[in-house]
């Protein structure tokens, strides 16, 4: 739990993030830029097409094998594409965005854009909270000491090491959100079943078909398992870097927006590769302060979010790619502590 005196007086509550909002809005950087979302949908696009056809081209050989990992990187960028159009990003009109979210998303790599779209934005409105975002619920590993006292069955078997289990299991992620997205269609809440059930559909069978079409029953297995292997592992250490590691929130922690978002979050440091790699979301803190800012915008941001954040007290984290990914490492093995005990 954070310290209950970065919580401000509630008479201030939303104050520190309006004054920065209106300094972030003064800026121009809340403005559309269908420029660069053009360049980066013909590049992904390309990519994605150009993967493919160097599928068909290559045919029967082993030499697929490096084309399953420039298709899992394909893939991954055009998750990020998804992530952008789910925040408003990319196009001012929701019906677009949604549209756009259904064909990139359902069809082009088989994750349900609207059940992504529920789970990611209760994580915005409560990252790293144990009780609230879904992204640090208890399903497989554990975020918290908490957790760990409750945990059984699975998260309990492999909380123990966890942190060494870490990488194996993010080959696994790409698989794990394809089941969680044919999952989603027997919620009544989720908008649109039939066409996010068509697509989900069409795209495994599209995709199947063009693995059994090309290659050998054995070769199209190992071709799969590779590429959802490294699928897996891209999106994880995209999106692992960003809170895991960071504290945890419980219903005692009263924060406000700004320091909700800014505490729980960190940057990775790094230049225009990182920004191309990780979609943007290297700069995290920024994005979740403003998520519907475009990507291209945020590094320009961060300058001011952190003189704001430092003028204010609030610890404002940094670090770089490999630095990341050890403090989530050492976090899940610290949280894991209790069931090592106990065998």
């Amino acid at each position: 739990m954070l310290d209950p005196s970065l919580a401000p007086a509630s008479a201030r509550r939303g104050s520190d993030f309006a004054r920065l909002s209106r300094r972030i809005a003064e800026e121009g950087l809340l403005d559309r830029r269908p420029g660069y979302y053009a360049i980066r949908i013909g590049l992904v696009g390309g990519l994605f097409a150009g993967s493919w056809a160097l599928f068909a081209a290559v045919g029967d050989s082993w030499w697929q094998l490096p084309v399953a990992v420039l298709l899992a990187v394909a893939f991954a960028q055009v998750t990020l594409l998804a992530h952008d159009l789910a925040h408003g990003q990319i196009a001012r009109s929701r019906r677009t965005s949604r549209i756009a979210g259904l064909l990139v998303g359902n069809l082009a790599v088989g994750l349900s854009y609207g059940w992504w779209m529920d789970k990611h934005t209760r994580h915005h409105a409560n990252p790293n909270h144990e009780e609230r975002d879904p992204d640090v619920a208890p399903d497989v590993l554990i975020w918290s000491e908490r957790q760990a006292a409750a945990a059984r069955g699975i998260p309990r078997f492999i909380g123990r090491w966890q942190a060494f289990l870490f990488f194996p299991l993010l080959t696994l992620e790409g698989v794990n959100l394809k089941v969680a997205s044919f999952r989603a269609l027997r919620r009544p809440s989720l908008k649109s079943r039939k066409v996010e059930g068509l697509l989900l559909g069409g795209h495994v069978a599209a995709y199947l078909g063009a693995l059994f079409l090309v290659l050998p029953p054995g070769r199209a297995l190992l071709f799969l398992a590779v590429h959802q292997a490294c699928y897996g592992v891209y999106l994880g250490c995209a999106f692992a870097p960003n809170h895991k590691g960071m504290p945890v929130l419980t219903s005692r922690d009263d924060l406000d927006f700004l320091r909700r978002q800014v505490l729980t979050s960190r940057n990775v440091r790094g230049g225009l590769l990182t920004d191309l790699a990780l979609g943007g979301l290297n700069l995290q803190i920024e994005h979740h302060l403003f998520p519907s800012m475009p990507s291209a915008n945020l590094r320009r941001a961060r300058p001011i979010v952190r003189d704001h954040c430092r003028s204010l007290g609030v610890e404002y984290t940094e670090c770089g790619l490999l630095e990341s990914w050890g403090m989530a490492l050492r976090h899940l093995h610290e949280v894991g502590r209790p069931l090592r005990a106990r065998t």
